[in-house]
Formats: structure tokens, sequence, C-alpha cells
């Protein structure tokens, strides 16, 4: 009795303590009355004074893109049929559909709807958002369809039955969650799943595996597979390459280290790669992704290459590994596509895409670069069935020309143009070019610009600078109607950063600035910004900033740090207080990229990039944007109502808007979106122009 009062004497005392040091954490409280009337008020400072006529001409303009049937209409191939997802204005939510690959040639292909998700959500009085079908291959008629409430990760899976076009009474069913599911049988399920205490690891994700047989309680199903609670996550699956079943599961201790393991006489058996590889495992072949260097069978591999070698081989105690991509100081490894015979290699020279594909016919791999492809611009490279077709889906795009959609292959012939997006904007006059901005330590950091042929450079461009900067995701050129209709058409430049973070010069790129070296991040975007004034672009007061989620993070970053660089920011469902993030939503799973503040070694570094903490009420900031979802089960939304309410006590010029649903990715329907870029366009223009 007096163990639990004096618990709870603790608690209490703790919970007083967090709200002293913190006055706002009670907009941590994302469905609070409180707090959801305060955002409410927010939202309504924000559309009073951004939704002007101007406002609705953007809106308009982006809704007509976001609708237009024009758009290419991307397929997946399953058996004889191929699937797409499409939202237009008289199907909000979506429908699932399917067509042939002879009508889909068509420029107006005859699809069949398979799922109306805007029905469902009628009938069950539910915002449902499509979040995928994940169906049992080689005869795709048992799948798992996974609906989502308001856009959020955690989402809800139901069986649906392709042959019949129906649900199936007493089918598997998984309730909301964030849950994984792969199929063994037609009759064996794996489920990650939460199943209560101790299911789930200290990031939200599974920790468990369980073998789930038809017609049983999921409660009974038998954990196989299982990572300790301070994992990130863990999962298994089946593949069913033909002749080439196999069984694995893997562990992820962090967000960038994985243990993988293979399925062998009843045990699983680990595949032993660095914890920071990938392996992947196609047909007889094993391959390896490294991030760092590797030395094994006498050899070290540097980081960033690709090596292959024969699965059984390796298995079996062997490791002779051969090359299929090594990086050079300017190349990298964006990606690989996998045919019966062939390997597909995408990567990047100087954040350009080249592409190359590799055989064995001679009985070493040799590799040769893909022909009929462009010189500069991004290429997506998919196979369209790797288990029975050498075929390939080619996409192609850059910030002015309109994305196409090409049927390609691996025998050397020019690809055929399927689908080509019609100009969603006029971009008559403007040309692509690529710069460099020297960083405080010397790095040399790439950016693309977008402007005008003879852009004046008098200072007085309307310029927007785009950046993320983490997890090593590349930022490309691609083309964008909403850029182009809400920035570009109206006389702004636009700007996208390669800063380090990213992956575009390939891992090292990212892991040069993560924990401790975090600043380099914010040096080297602040780089950029300063050498589009030097080059007399433009200025501070016409210079507007943007990015998202970790890019939030670098917005929050801008404001506290480099506010005079900036005439606007836009910071869009962010991190931002660094002291606490770890402890919201999915936040632990990031500790690999951050650091974990909780450890007082590493917030001593952290409080130098904690926007939250960094926030000075003495210290001027450039008028500032917030947007967030309510629904958002990622990033917490609390990050960016915390920040503005800080702000706004300080009487700083800030606004928040707060979509009631969307997500992560901040909006679901066109309606939603056509709001949130038409305010965000709006409020860029207002203060920049």
């Amino acid at each position: 009795m007096l163990t639990a009062l004096l618990s709870l004497c603790f608690s209490v005392s703790t919970a007083f303590a967090e709200e002293a040091a913190d006055p706002f954490l009670w907009l941590e409280d994302v469905t609070g009355e409180k707090a959801l009337t305060w955002v409410k008020e927010r939202n309504q400072e924000s559309t009073a004074q951004l939704q002007d006529g101007n406002y609705k001409k953007l809106h308009s303009k982006f809704k007509a893109v976001l609708d237009s049937d024009a758009r290419i209409p991307y397929v997946q191939k399953m058996g004889d049929h191929y699937y797409n997802f499409w939202q237009d204005k008289d199907h909000e939510r979506g429908l699932w559909r399917r067509t042939s690959l002879a009508e889909y040639k068509k420029a107006s292909p005859k699809w069949e709807t398979i799922i109306d998700v805007d029905a469902i959500g009628k009938a069950e009085a539910v915002s449902w958002v499509w979040h995928g079908a994940n169906c049992l291959e080689p005869a795709y008629e048992h799948c798992l369809i996974a609906l989502s409430k308001g856009g959020s990760d955690a989402d809800v899976k139901r069986e649906f039955n392709l042959a019949t076009k129906s649900w199936v009474a007493d089918g598997y069913s998984l309730p909301e969650a964030k849950s994984e599911v792969s199929w063994v049988t037609a009759d064996k399920l794996w489920v990650m799943t939460d199943t209560g205490d101790g299911s789930l690891t200290t990031s939200g994700y599974p920790r468990e595996a369980r073998l789930w047989d038809r017609g049983t309680a999921l409660a009974d199903a038998p954990v196989v597979f299982s990572a300790p609670v301070t994992d990130v996550s863990a999962g298994a699956w089946t593949s069913h390459e033909p002749g080439y079943t196999r069984h694995f599961a893997t562990r992820s201790p962090t967000f960038f280290t994985s243990r993988t393991y293979v399925s062998q006489g009843g045990l699983f058996t680990r595949i032993d790669v660095p914890d920071d590889a990938q392996p992947s495992v196609f047909r007889e072949w094993l391959f390896v992704e490294l991030r760092t260097a590797w030395t094994t069978g006498g050899k070290t591999w540097a980081g960033g290459s690709l090596l292959v070698t024969r699965f059984d081989d390796f298995m079996a105690g062997k490791r002779e590994f051969e090359p299929l991509f090594t990086p050079t100081a300017t190349t990298a490894l964006n990606g690989v596509a996998f045919t019966p015979t062939h390997v597909v290699l995408n990567t990047l020279d100087n954040v350009k895409s080249r592409v190359f594909i590799a055989d064995r016919k001679t009985g070493a791999w040799v590799t040769k670069a893909m022909a009929g492809l462009p010189e500069f611009g991004t290429i997506g490279v998919s196979a369209v069935d790797s288990d029975a077709s050498e075929d390939l889906f080619i996409t192609t795009t850059d910030f002015v020309t309109p994305t196409r959609l090409a049927l390609g292959s691996t025998d050397g012939s020019a690809p055929a143009l399927l689908k080509a997006m019609p100009a969603m904007y006029n971009a008559k006059g403007l040309e692509i070019t690529q710069h460099y901005a020297t960083s405080k330590d010397g790095t040399k950091i790439p950016y693309f610009q977008v402007a005008k042929i003879g852009v004046a450079a008098d200072g007085k461009n309307p310029t927007l600078l785009y950046g993320y900067g983490g997890f090593e995701v590349s930022l490309l050129p691609s083309y964008n109607g909403i850029i182009g209709n809400g920035w570009l058409e109206k006389g702004g430049v636009y700007v996208l950063a390669n800063i380090r973070g990213g992956g575009e010069f390939g891992p090292a790129w990212h892991t040069s600035v993560v924990k401790e070296n975090r600043l380099r991040v914010f040096e080297d975007f602040s780089a950029v910004a300063r050498d589009l004034v030097a080059r007399k672009l433009t200025t501070a007061e016409h210079l507007g900033t943007m990015g998202g989620s970790n890019g939030g993070l670098l917005m929050g970053n801008m404001m506290t740090q480099y506010p005079e660089l900036f005439g606007a920011i836009v910071c869009q469902v962010p991190l931002l207080d660094m002291k606490r993030y770890s402890h919201l939503l999915a936040g632990a799973s990031w500790m690999d990229e951050y650091g974990d503040p909780d450890d007082p070694k590493q917030w001593e570094y952290i409080q130098h990039f904690s926007p939250y903490q960094l926030d000075k009420a003495d210290r001027k900031s450039p008028p500032v944007l917030f947007t967030t979802s309510t629904h958002d089960d990622r990033v917490h939304p609390g990050h960016a109502r915390k920040m503005a309410a800080k702000m706004l006590g300080e009487g700083k010029p800030v606004l928040l808007w707060e979509n009631t649903e969307g997500g992560h990715g901040g909006a679901s329907t066109s309606d939603q979106k056509a709001t949130m870029w038409g305010l965000t366009y709006n409020f860029l223009w207002q203060q920049l122009k």
C-alpha cells in the first residue's frame, strides 16, 4: 500500500514538474477538448487571413490538377490483370480497379471496378483511406485489403476474394493497428500486430510474428519469432518465387540496422551480413547492399556497394562475392529491380539518373547502360512481373517536362511509350540549372534551380527553397503540377537543395550528419540560402523555404537559428520538440538518426538542434505557417501545436492550420490537398511578393 502511494505521489509530482517546464504540454492531448478548441481557433485565424481571392484561384487550379483524368494511372500486374488505385472528383476516396495490358495501352482504357472506397465509407459512416491490397501469388485470389481511418498509419485489414470480387464472410480480419501481414498459404498468415501487453516495441511497432491458421483465434496463433522490446520492430514473411518458396524473419534493432533470418530445417538461421547492410534474396541469388565498408572473403568492399553471390553457397559458409555496383565520389545506388534473368541498377551520377542492366550470360556478371533514356532528369524502373517477365515499367520526369511512362525490357530494345502526362502548367521559357554552395566545413552542396531563362540578377525574384536532409532520402527532379501552378507559372523561382542527410551521394552523405553532427544539415541549407542571395537571384525579403516531417525539423532550425535569411517559412508535419520526440508516437524509432534525448550526454548535442528549446522570445522570426494533421500517428501534431503556441505567446507572426484527417501526408482527398496547398502557396505569395 505504501509503495503504491509513493509511486502515485511520484507520478503526480513528475507530471506537475513537466507541466511547469513545458506550459504547452496539454497540446499533446491529440483529441482533448481543450486542445481541439485551441486548434479550431488557430484554423479560423489562418483561413481568415489566407482564404482570399488569390487562394480561391489557387484552390481551383490545384483541385483541377489533382482530379485530372489526364494523370497517369500507374498499375501493378497481378496475374493477368493490371491493377490501379484511382481518385478523382467523383471518387474522392477512390476506386481499386483493373484492366488488361491491351486495354491499358489505349488512350482511354476500360476499367473494371473491384472496390469502391467511397461506397464503403458511406455505408459504414467512416472516412476510409485506401492503404493497399496484399494478395497471395501466383493465383492472386486471396487478398487482405488495408483501410485507414482518416489516413493514419494504423489501419484495419479485411479479407477479399478477387475471384468472386467479394468480401470473405468470416475471413481473416485485423482491427485497427500498425499491422503487417504476409500470406504463407491460402489458409495461413504471418501476422505482426498489437495483441496486447508486450506485443509492441517502445517505438510502437509489432515485435512478434505469429503464424495464424484460418478458422482459429488470433490470440491462439503461436509466436514463431520475436525481438526485444527495445528494437524498432520485427516481422516475418514468405517469398513465393517459382521454385524458391522461402520463409524469412527480421528484427530491426534500430532504424538503420536489421538482422534477417531464413527458415532452414524448421529453425531461423541468420543471413550473416553486417547489421547496417541490406540483404535481398531473389531466386538462387543473395544481394547485399552495404552502407559501410565490409571486409569478407579476404576483400574489403566499399560502403554503398551492391554485391552478389549464390545464396546457398553463402549459407554454407562461402564468402565469394561479385560487385554489381561500386560507388564513386559522385555516384550512388538509387534502386534495384529484378527480372528472372537480369538485375536492373538505378543509379545517380551527380544527382542525375543513370540505369544499367546486369546479366550473367557469360558466367560472370556484366553490366551495361540501358539505351533510350534521357540524359537529364529522374528515371524510375520497376519490373512488370519479376517472376515471369523481362518487361520493365520506366518513368521519366524532370521539373518542366511532364512525366512519361514507357514499357521497356532487359533485352536492350527501345522503350515504348505507354502513357504521357499532358502539361499541367505553362513551363514555356523555364530552364533547369544546377549550382553549388559551399557549406561551413567546405563541403560543396549541389542544388537545382528552376527559373525563367535569363532570370534577372536583381535580388527581387520570389524564390522558394525546399529541403529535407535526413534518413538517406534523396530529393530528385520531378514534374509537379502543384509547384508549377502555385509557384513557377506565377513567376516564382523554385530551388531544390541536395543537402547532406539525404542519399544523393550514397550512404556516407547521410551518415556524416547524424546525431552529434546534425548541425551540418542546417549549415548546408543556410549555405544554399546565402548562395542564392550572393548570386543576386533573390534577397531574404523575397526568399521563402518549406519542408515537412524531418524537413519540418529543418524548417524549425531555420526559424530559430537562421531567421535573418528568410522572408517566410512553411513548416509541415514537423518534428520540433527534440526533448520529447522519442516519447511521442513513433519517435523512439528515430534515435539512430537524432540521438537519445534521455541520455544526458546525447542531450548535450541534441539541444543545439531542438527548435522548441532554441526558440527565444527576444529573437525575431520571419512569418511562419505550420501545417499538421490531427490523425498523424507518425509525427505527433503536438510538435507543431506547441511551437505555434509558444511563438504566438511571444508575439511572433505565426499561423497554424491543422487538418482533421490525412495522416502524415497532411490530407487525404483532393479537396483537402487543394486546401492545404492553397493555404500554403497563398501564404508564401502574401509574404514574399
